[in-house]
């Protein structure tokens, strides 16, 4: 196990959220939701602490180890948690969604004045691509791109 430090952040209060922070700190990570409306906040249990905004890890030493996973495209501020995200000095920033289409989290940033370049920086899909339908398997996925990415390996099978 590497000693690296892990940190996930899970952005919105969703099923994939709770998977996410579930397997992930099974994995090793320091997981966190991050959820502005409080009532969804408060009302669930989480693998980890919930807080409103990203701002929450300002300061945090682990802030440049942290996997910043977005669960939930269709929210109407994705484009400011991206943002925020992107601002701060992340290790990787994904949002979950259909490679078929593109992401609304292209032109959400673009309205908010996101240099193209810092939009390029968002994964989108996410994870290994094993046909993830359900929550637990969308969270599988992810945390295995992300545990490939980090230990600099492609994922998926090796030709025999």
């Amino acid at each position: 196990m590497t000693t690296d430090p892990r940190v996930l952040v899970a952005v919105y209060a969703s099923p994939v959220a709770a998977a996410l922070t579930g397997i992930g700190a099974q994995l090793g990570f320091r997981t966190l939701l991050v959820e502005p409306d409080a009532e969804l906040r408060a009302a669930a249990t989480w693998a980890g602490p919930a807080v409103a905004e990203l701002a929450a890890l300002d300061g945090d030493p682990e802030l440049a180890a942290a996997d910043v996973v977005v669960t939930d495209h269709h929210r109407d501020d994705l484009g400011v948690h991206l943002r925020d995200a992107l601002a701060r000095p992340v290790r990787w920033v994904g949002v979950v969604g259909n490679p078929r289409h593109e992401g609304p989290h292209v032109a959400a940033l673009a309205a908010l004045g996101v240099a193209p370049a810092d939009v390029a920086r968002v994964h989108r899909p996410i994870g290994l691509d094993i046909g993830s339908r359900s929550p637990a398997e969308i969270a599988v996925s992810t945390l295995a791109g992300l545990l490939a990415d980090r230990n600099g390996r492609p994922g998926g099978f090796l030709d025999r």
